[in-house]
């Protein structure tokens, strides 16, 4: 796998990022949760600033749409699968027969795990070397920005018989008015976003409430 990857890593350094939660509580060693945790804050700092650099012009919205294109269940599972991850991912006996190697959700985590190890055995400069080399440029030509509000939407119907529900706060004086939107789902509220706007806090609140679902129909 790391000669896929063009790295030179200590298998011994990546290992924990492989152990799921179900192989852990069978003895395999700590899970990759927390690794998990800090890689999935490298990814959103690395990816943000790439897509910084990449579209001088584009719009604070525009940013948000491509990187949640970008770090989402589903595109970091893509990445993993590619690298064949789920041949190295510890497992219990249970998860291991239901097809936990290809569960998109475990793939995704184990791939924030993995950069996280990586993080710790090379450094930044590394992990932003291989993540612009092994996810971006090969999924990032393929992203096509959707309105989130739209996207959210057309998954909820897919998935649900209920609809987005928008409710609209707003704060501050009326020339510095911030708007925070609450989307709920069947009376769940599932994401919430600010802005300047009332459109502009609904699209960021249909954004946080993507990924939730994402994750929540992926495991």
């Amino acid at each position: 796998m790391l000669a896929r990857c063009k790295l030179k890593v200590a298998q011994s350094a990546i290992d924990p990022a492989f152990v799921h939660d179900s192989g852990s509580r069978e003895g395999a060693g700590p899970s990759n949760e927390r690794l998990e945790f800090l890689g999935d804050g490298i990814l959103g700092f690395v990816v943000g600033r790439w897509l910084y650099e990449r579209y001088p012009g584009a719009s604070e919205g525009e940013l948000h749409r491509r990187r949640a294109a970008l770090v989402n269940t589903d595109a970091l599972a893509t990445t993993a699968r590619r690298l064949g991850f789920g041949n190295l991912l510890i497992l219990g006996a249970g998860e291991h027969k239901t097809g936990g190697r290809e569960r998109t959700s475990i793939l995704a985590d184990a791939f924030e795990a993995f950069i996280a190890a990586l993080y710790h055995a090379k450094g930044l400069e590394i992990v932003t070397k291989f993540l612009e080399r092994e996810h971006l440029a090969k999924l990032e030509r393929h992203v096509t920005l959707v309105d989130p509000k739209t996207e959210l939407q057309e998954l909820v119907q897919a998935r649900t018989a209920g609809m987005p529900v928008y409710l609209e706060t707003a704060d501050g004086k009326p020339h510095e008015r911030v708007f925070t939107s609450h989307v709920s789902i069947d009376g769940e509220v599932v994401g919430v976003g600010t802005g300047p706007s009332k459109k502009a806090a609904q699209q960021n609140a249909a954004l946080q409430a993507l990924q939730t679902l994402r994750k929540r129909f992926a495991s």
